[in-house]
């Protein structure tokens, strides 16, 4: 009865068209009646508590330093590089969205501004190329998703935060399956594509490549310092974040001089924005968390799955199965906050690594940003690009299916994940 009331307010106030915060706060109201717990101050008190965290800095701080980044010029000249390096190559233009996201997923850890600058940037060139503009848009919006996976990633934070789970080794996990990621697109698109005669463009010169590196250079010591910054413990994960937006920052400022003072002002208000609404969800997120635990859902939960528990790998696809399902009608940020409380008990009753779940689950709600019909991501690149929702949704189908594939690989070969982690933690 407690579960049922719980997911019908939710679901209900979702239906009736209540934003997913304040539908958080609702079930969270409704579970408070019917546990004879409500009280105000107790409401009040968690949502207060659910932003009060020093880990959860983070997430402004890398989304400050995606927004210098694209308006700075950081992307465009990791996306330049890229193009001199395989844009020559037959479908070389696939080649570099997949190269480009892979380097931007490791400066900026989200999807959203990734998939917006791929597809500003790299989807007219594609068109103009002659390849699909619908399957163009797809491998656009798959590779963006990249972001949450390859370390900075704000989708690591706030999983971290919830579950209490070590953030600097969900990054240092996260590298090798995002790799993974990206080869798998390649692979896609390489099938796709090799009957197209959609001529490249030409090989760029030494000179070329050269000039390409030095500009990049400055963008593409970011990453480098961030990973080993947090493996040398330098720093961690929040003051990591920091690191990043000034470094961006100066780099734009001072280096590529290509944002004024006149502009910091707009800069700070658009991820100002963007954060609040994530540390909003955060907040309210944390009601039902709270309540979550009171109820001893988990132990309910845990019933519900008895018949998995007794096998590592039924269990994972079980519940791999069930994110999939919820990924497709829910944005990313509240299903972390919603199912990791619910299921981080029952995955360490199981003896699973609370870490290598932890990759896994934030794989598969970063292609829930793609899966329609409220994909995220989808409606992003539907929007920069100027393409219908529909297009984008037949194009992405092919490297969504890839990227299901990569994700079920590593719930059976858990190997895949640890071994780098152990070596890379040292």
């Amino acid at each position: 009865m407690t579960v049922a009331i719980f997911l019908g307010s939710l679901l209900l106030a979702m239906a009736i068209g209540i934003p997913i915060a304040y539908a958080l706060l609702l079930s969270g109201v409704a579970l408070m009646w019917h546990l004879d717990l409500f009280d105000a101050q107790i409401l009040a008190q968690n949502v207060i508590n659910g932003a009060d965290s020093f880990p959860l800095l983070a997430v402004p701080f890398f989304m400050l330093a995606g927004e210098i980044m694209n308006v700075g010029g950081l992307s465009r000249r990791i996306v330049k590089l890229a193009l001199t390096l395989v844009g020559h190559v037959p479908g070389g233009l696939g080649y570099v969205t997949i190269m480009a996201a892979v380097i931007l997923a490791a400066v900026s850890g989200s999807a959203v501004a990734d998939a917006a600058a791929l597809a500003s940037l790299l989807l007219p060139m594609m068109v103009a190329a002659g390849h699909d503009k619908a399957r163009s848009a797809g491998l656009i919006a798959s590779a963006g998703i990249i972001a949450p996976v390859i370390p900075p990633s704000i989708g690591f934070v706030i999983f971290g935060v919830a579950a209490n789970v070590s953030i600097s080794k969900l990054f240092l996990a996260g590298i090798v399956p995002g790799i993974l990621l990206g080869l798998a697109l390649a692979v896609t698109w390489w099938w796709l594509v090799r009957n197209e005669k959609v001529q490249p463009p030409p090989k760029a010169s030494r000179a070329e490549l050269a000039k390409a590196l030095r500009e990049a250079a400055w963008a593409l010591g970011l990453p480098v310092i961030i990973l080993v910054g947090l493996r040398m413990g330098v720093f961690t994960p929040t003051e990591a974040a920091v690191v990043a937006a000034v470094y961006a920052l100066l780099v734009a400022m001072f280096v590529y001089r290509e944002i004024s003072v006149r502009q910091l002002a707009e800069i700070f208000q658009a991820s100002a924005r963007t954060s609040a609404i994530v540390m909003f969800l955060v907040a309210a997120a944390m009601v039902s968390a709270w309540l979550i635990t009171v109820a001893d859902l988990p132990s309910k939960v845990i019933g519900m799955l008895e018949p998995f528990m007794g096998n590592q790998t039924l269990l994972l696809i079980a519940i791999m199965v069930l994110v999939m399902v919820v990924g497709t009608a829910m944005d990313m940020t509240p299903t972390i906050l919603i199912l990791t409380p619910v299921l981080m008990p029952v995955v360490k009753a199981a003896g699973i690594d609370p870490v290598y779940f932890g990759v896994l689950f934030i794989i598969n709600n970063a292609i829930g940003l793609i899966t329609p019909p409220v994909g995220t991501v989808l409606n992003v690149v539907a929007g920069v690009g100027r393409i219908t929702m529909d297009q984008v949704t037949r194009g992405v189908l092919p490297f969504m299916l890839a990227q299901f594939v990569v994700m079920f690989l590593l719930v059976l070969f858990p190997s895949i994940v640890m071994v780098p982690l152990r070596w890379l933690s040292g």
